[in-house]
């Protein structure tokens, strides 16, 4: 059966792109991955997670330590 849905949990995003969780809730908070929250979920739009993606643009995706 297809997944129809339309939004990635964080975990599932940060899977996908081979991160840890943290820092894709880091990403997420500078902006450089598209979230919304519904309720208490933060969501990643997929159409939004392939736009990322197919941009040719470089970002960088470490942690940096404070």
């Amino acid at each position: 059966m297809e997944d129809k849905r339309l939004t990635l949990s964080v975990e599932e995003t940060a899977r996908l792109l081979g991160i840890g969780r943290n820092l894709c809730y880091a990403r997420i908070q500078t902006g450089e991955i598209t979230s919304l929250k519904i309720g208490r979920r933060l969501l990643v739009p997929k159409a939004a997670l392939e736009k990322l993606l197919a941009e040719p643009k470089i970002i960088n995706l470490t942690l940096e330590s404070k």
